[in-house]
């Protein structure tokens, strides 16, 4: 993959043995986002791959529901971190 898997979650980590929080795991899924959206503006015809892309957004938005109902401050640092929308 063209990121650094380990830089990522070294980042986003919540502790020393952190590699599955959702933290993590929001941050894993939107640097495969971010790289995803740029493979569609080269090739946008290619629709098989665009099923997998859409479930990963929906994956990510689900993730994030879920921090944000558990600990509101933890996601607003983690959409400034991100440089997400909300």
């Amino acid at each position: 993959m063209v990121f650094e898997k380990k830089a990522v979650v070294e980042q986003f980590k919540t502790h020393a043995t952190d590699t599955g929080s959702p933290e993590v795991q929001v941050a894993l899924l939107t640097t495969r986002i971010k790289y995803l959206s740029e493979h569609f503006e080269k090739f946008p015809k290619d629709f098989a791959s665009r099923v997998g892309f859409l479930k990963m957004i929906g994956h990510r938005r689900r993730l994030l529901d879920y921090i944000k109902r558990h600990d509101n401050n933890k996601y607003t640092d983690l959409i400034k971190k991100l440089e997400l929308r909300k």
